[in-house]
């Protein structure tokens, strides 16, 4: 048995025999479990109750695990980690599994042990969060405990993907980030086709950049994107 801190974990998943296997072995090697067989009963749970990681199966009766996902980020603002299973393995399929908020994926069927290791690796990374992080560039103001994006002092409704991205423009800031750094830091090794970033960064800019009098998100050609207020730097005194 697992020598870990114990770490709470919500199973959603209707198939009875992968939840009776997954809940008893993840029970033996240290995880508490609770469980729901279909997506209301799971989304209820994973919003009134505090876990590690969430087990999230695809394909639920009452309301499927992408809907329970994109609720779960833009309705309940939960950061909690999930990590998506399904038997479909279409690139399709894992882009739409990851744009809905899922932190990663694994394929039916899978090895149990390798459950448990992606498990343990997200609930390291949420325990290491020692603090809140508020990022600021000009008026945009992003606050990734809360998942929140605020613009002069306007909230702003940003999708899952867009937030990753947005987040990780501003983590880099004044710095360019290379297409391929930026795709590779949202979808991991699930590379989306040419235009999937493309058509992220037009709704991003739609939402970041166009209700306001100046621009925030630039294109670099040939380099890749960053987010820069030009103004403010432009009065900076000279040193």
């Amino acid at each position: 048995m697992s020598t870990e801190t114990s770490a709470s974990v919500l199973l959603i998943e209707d198939h009875k025999d992968i939840a009776e296997m997954v809940i008893a072995y993840l029970e033996k090697h240290g995880f508490e479990l609770d469980y729901a067989a279909d997506g209301i009963t799971g989304l209820h749970l994973a919003v009134s109750n505090t876990y590690d990681a969430i087990i999230l199966d695809l394909m639920l009766p009452g309301m499927d695990g992408i809907e329970v996902c994109r609720k779960l980020r833009t309705e309940a603002r939960s950061d909690t980690p999930v990590i998506m299973l399904t038997a479909r393995d279409t690139l399709n399929d894992k882009i739409t599994g990851l744009d809905s908020g899922a932190d990663d994926y694994l394929i039916k069927p899978f090895a149990i042990q390798e459950l448990e290791a992606r498990l343990r690796s997200m609930v390291r990374r949420r325990k290491g969060e020692v603090a809140r992080e508020v990022l600021t560039i000009g008026d945009l103001v992003v606050d990734t405990a809360t998942l929140s994006a605020q613009r002069a002092g306007k909230q702003l409704s940003i999708t899952p993907i867009g937030f990753k991205i947005l987040t990780v423009l501003m983590r880099a800031s004044p710095a360019v980030v290379r297409r391929s750094d930026l795709e590779r830091q949202v979808w991991g090794s699930i590379l989306p086709d040419s235009d999937t970033l493309r058509s992220h960064i037009y709704n991003l800019r739609k939402i970041v950049d166009k209700p306001f009098d100046r621009q925030l998100v630039h294109t670099i050609q040939g380099s890749g994107y960053k987010i820069v207020d030009s103004h403010a730097e432009n009065q900076r005194p000279d040193q």
